[in-house]
């Protein structure tokens, strides 16, 4: 099947499970080319994971394509977060203080807001990023009013091999809990289960490109 005929099949789908759900297509490991079929059709949301792989592929096509919102959905690493936050609309991986002490500053040297959303370890997973959830509230807190941060909702990835649904449903309790809107979860393995209970953003790659490009 095409990419843009698994394209419209899911966005039908999503739109079944749940009208006010986004999607933002995973091209990671994608080729231009293949990226750019999307972008014809008319998709402007996309997400990437390693930030030199963005600036490379999405330099020229910035330029190119008006409108398009770019999310980092990987780790943000301190030091990359001046490249992020000049290529990047959406961060949906803020997950410490001093990465948010950093994206502040950059926000006001460049009078520039992007939009953000605090990555949660919502299955306690040592071997994962986010903020534990013990500390989400307060770190939403300091985010928002200490930081003046445009921080739209919570993102979180369930742990592998286990029923998704119960770690969707405490996301959207901490989302409700804190006033923030906006959640972004599932991927291609989960989307489903994600917009049936919630998601505003899904995050999906193979299910609509196939297997990823060996390019990047």
């Amino acid at each position: 099947m095409s990419i843009i005929q698994n394209y419209i099949n899911i966005k039908n789908e999503i739109k079944n499970l749940n009208p006010n759900t986004k999607l933002i297509v995973v091209s990671k490991s994608q080729d231009i080319e293949r990226i750019k079929i999307l972008l014809d059709y008319g998709h402007l949301d996309f997400g990437e994971n390693k930030i030199q792989e963005a600036i490379v592929k999405w330099s020229t096509l910035l330029s190119n394509y008006k409108n398009i919102n770019l999310h980092l959905i990987g780790k943000l690493q301190s030091n990359k977060a001046k490249d992020a936050f000049n290529i990047f609309n959406f961060i949906h991986t803020l997950d410490n203080e001093k990465l948010a002490k950093i994206l502040s500053n950059l926000e006001e040297v460049n009078n520039k807001k992007i939009n953000y959303f605090v990555q949660v370890n919502i299955g306690d997973e040592p071997q994962k990023n986010g903020i534990i959830k013990s500390k989400v509230s307060d770190f939403i807190k300091y985010c928002k009013f200490d930081l003046k941060l445009n921080i739209l909702g919570l993102m979180c990835l369930p742990p592998i091999n286990e029923n998704p649904d119960l770690y969707f449903k405490k996301l959207k309790e901490f989302a409700i809990n804190n006033k923030l809107k906006d959640l972004s979860m599932g991927m291609s393995a989960d989307y489903k289960a994600a917009a049936t209970l919630g998601a505003t953003y899904l995050r999906i790659g193979t299910s609509i490109f196939g297997k990823r490009s060996n390019q990047f």
